[in-house]
């Protein structure tokens, strides 16, 4: 749902077909940023398991640009790059913004789950500060 500034309705943007796997629909959204780059919404599609790009003027269907991946947060930083925490992996991933042919770099944990500092339990939200450093809800 997109909510202008004043606004007191909103309009669906992304989805609007109720719950599932098509391409017009969207299930367990667990989080949404914007590229600006591309007038798009990437939308971590939990209840799915995938990552889909879904156009912000007019579109009625999305595109996957990641498949099989247990997402929670999204975020991107000034260099390019989206990150995307990998909960089913007990990781965070990194990928070029536009080029996700390969599979994401991990960038934090991805050493199976646990306490250890080169683990991640259950990775949620992320932030990237300006520097690339990468901060994790776990």
């Amino acid at each position: 749902m997109e909510w202008k500034s004043g606004a007191t309705v909103g309009r669906v943007v992304a989805g609007g077909n109720g719950a599932g796997p098509k391409m017009n629909q969207l299930q367990a959204l667990l989080d949404v940023i914007v590229d600006h780059e591309r007038d798009s919404l990437i939308i971590c599609d939990e209840g799915n398991n995938r990552i889909v790009q879904w156009p912000l003027q007019g579109g009625t269907t999305g595109q996957i640009i990641i498949s099989d991946i247990s997402c929670f947060g999204l975020a991107k930083d000034n260099a390019g790059f989206l990150y995307v925490t990998d909960s089913g992996n007990c990781a965070v991933r990194r990928w070029q913004m536009g080029d996700y042919t390969r599979e994401g770099l991990v960038v934090a944990g991805g050493h199976g789950i646990g306490f250890n500092l080169d683990q991640l339990y259950t990775p949620t939200y992320l932030f990237v500060d300006p520097e690339q450093s990468v901060y994790v809800a776990d």
